[in-house]
């Protein structure tokens, strides 16, 4: 609904300055998703109405996280629709680059608000940003990273408040990327549930959590013992789940995760080693560590998540641009 006012409402502004616009809802674009309403993912983008405004001149806007599903039932999209909308859309019409408007103007070295003297990065890769949005990082959400990276379609992140260039997110390949730093930015949550599941085969375990429709961050299995974490908002879902399996299982949601990731570190070694001295010279302690060829993630305590980030980010010498740790 916000999004139809908000469309209409930026119509009638743009009849005032002279130009024509139409608004659409996400049905009128042709905006085609499955039948999971609340989570629903676009499958289509049929375009053909966009088309024909924009050949005749007009300026279209298009209300984000909402589509038809293929029953022909108004659905909407969930967290990050909007943004997976805007993708959806530039893939459909061929668009050379999907801008981001938002109220940061671009991806940091980390949050600049546990760590002032973060630094905007000019360009990061698809995988890196997949990785970042996974740990934490809120400028974009994962649906419409996934989405560019499948399509193709560079993103950039930029401020609704400035013209100042923002952050590209583009492949690996894209000359933009030739100044890589081993490390691009540190990333946390502290909105986790860490499980600790045993009695229950881990296919029954996950396929259950899947048809409920739980989202999985970290799994790791010791003998018997799963242990597994999920956003703090699953938490009640994931809970209703163990319990219909009549598994045993403890639950800890005083965890939180600080992960460095940086698609120079494929090459690079020991990135592992300084990430795990520099918390231990803090003091801090790590309880369970996951890794993929860009990220290394820790859980730590909660309320030691912040002092994790700036020891980190100080460690491999983000703040002062491209490093060699």
């Amino acid at each position: 609904m916000h999004g139809r006012v908000s469309c209409a409402l930026a119509a009638m502004a743009l009849f005032d300055l002279g130009s024509d616009a139409i608004s659409l809802t996400g049905s009128q674009a042709g905006i085609v998703t499955d039948t999971a309403h609340g989570k629903a993912k676009i499958v289509e983008v049929r375009a053909r109405r966009i088309h024909e405004a924009l050949d005749c001149g007009a300026v279209v806007l298009v209300a984000g996280f909402q589509g038809v599903s293929t029953d022909s039932e108004v659905t909407t999209l969930g967290r990050g629709g909007s943004d997976t909308t805007a993708v959806a859309l530039a893939t459909a019409l061929g668009a050379q680059v999907c801008e981001i408007y938002t109220d940061v103007d671009g991806v940091y070295t980390a949050d600049p608000r546990v760590v002032p003297s973060a630094r905007k990065l000019a360009v990061v890769s698809y995988d890196e940003m997949l990785e970042l949005a996974a740990s934490g990082a809120r400028v974009l959400q994962l649906r419409s990273v996934e989405f560019a990276r499948n399509h193709g379609v560079p993103l950039h992140v930029r401020s609704s408040f400035s013209d100042d260039e923002g952050t590209w997110i583009v492949a690996e390949e894209d000359g933009r990327m030739l100044e890589r730093a081993i490390i691009s930015s540190v990333a946390h949550t502290v909105d986790e549930t860490v499980y600790r599941v045993a009695g229950v085969p881990a296919a029954a375990l996950f396929s259950t959590l899947a048809d409920a429709r739980v989202k999985v961050d970290t799994i790791l299995q010791i003998g018997v013992e799963i242990v597994f974490s999920v956003p703090g908002d699953e938490e009640a879902a994931t809970s209703a789940v163990l319990r219909a399996l009549a598994a045993r299982w403890s639950m800890d949601s005083e965890l939180g995760q600080v992960s460095v990731v940086g698609a120079g570190m494929r090459s690079h070694p020991g990135v592992a080693a300084t990430t795990f001295a520099t918390l231990e010279e803090n003091g801090l302690r790590v309880e369970m560590v996951t890794t993929s060829p860009i990220k290394i993630a820790c859980h730590v305590r909660k309320d030691e998540v912040e002092l994790a980030v700036r020891a980190l980010h100080a460690a491999f010498g983000l703040s002062d641009g491209p490093n060699g740790a």
